[in-house]
């Protein structure tokens, strides 16, 4: 199979390259720096800032493609009394616009594939808490991308899924907790690689079954 993937370069995107890589499949990976993706020799790399909508909208990549998994996003906490404009549309951009372009684009070689979008969304995306909004709008409006694509290419046989995942820990996971004013312990949230089994758990399904949503959650110990 052939997967591109967005985000490669850390947290839940970097371990589900990994996890295709090891078992040889082949990957095209999107990156704002290409360097970082240097122990994959074996894919291809578009260097792209997914924040430039003219660059994502540049972006080519020829078939054969079975799955687009969107894993790239960033987060800047603020409330909305105090946010800042550029951080609001950067989180917008890379979050909802790049994914929309992108599956706009590679749907003729989706459909030929009949193969599958996942979107890798947040359980922000599900309840918007305070200093989130922007976050939680881009991930909201994320839903809305996959719920209404999902209902338009159903009939081309093309498979649209979005994994919700709680707290997760990755480097934008530590970055929230330092805008939170928080002490980070990654040992209390998700690992990466949980949800990146999660995601092939979806991408291997037989043809004919889908997984529309899964939201995937830490067990928090009873004290």
């Amino acid at each position: 199979m052939r997967h591109l993937v967005t985000g490669a370069s850390s947290g839940i995107g970097r371990a589900l390259a990994e996890k295709l890589r090891d078992r040889g499949d082949d990957l095209v990976l999107l990156g704002r720096d290409a360097s970082r993706l240097n122990d994959f020799p074996d894919a291809e790399v578009i260097e792209v800032d997914l924040a430039d909508t003219a660059a994502v909208e540049a972006v080519r990549v020829d078939g054969p493609l079975d799955t687009v998994i969107h894993s790239a996003g960033i987060v800047d906490l603020s409330p909305v009394r105090s946010f800042q404009t550029e951080h609001w549309t950067a989180q917008l951009a890379v979050n909802l616009t790049a994914p929309a372009i992108l599956t706009r684009a590679l749907l003729p070689l989706l459909r030929q594939a009949e193969g599958t979008v996942l979107f890798v969304n947040s359980s922000a995306g599900l309840t918007a808490s305070p200093e989130w909004a922007a976050y939680a709008a881009s991930k909201f409006g994320l839903r809305a991308l996959a719920d209404s694509l999902r209902a338009e290419e159903v009939d081309h046989g093309v498979r649209v899924t979005t994994v919700f995942p709680s707290r997760t820990a990755t480097p934008m996971q530590e970055k929230v907790h330092e805008q939170e004013g928080a002490t980070y312990d990654a040992s209390r949230w998700i690992p990466p690689e949980t949800v990146a089994d999660t995601i092939l758990h979806v991408l291997d399904l037989p043809a004919g079954t889908t997984i529309p949503e899964v939201t995937v959650r830490p067990v928090v110990p009873r004290r």
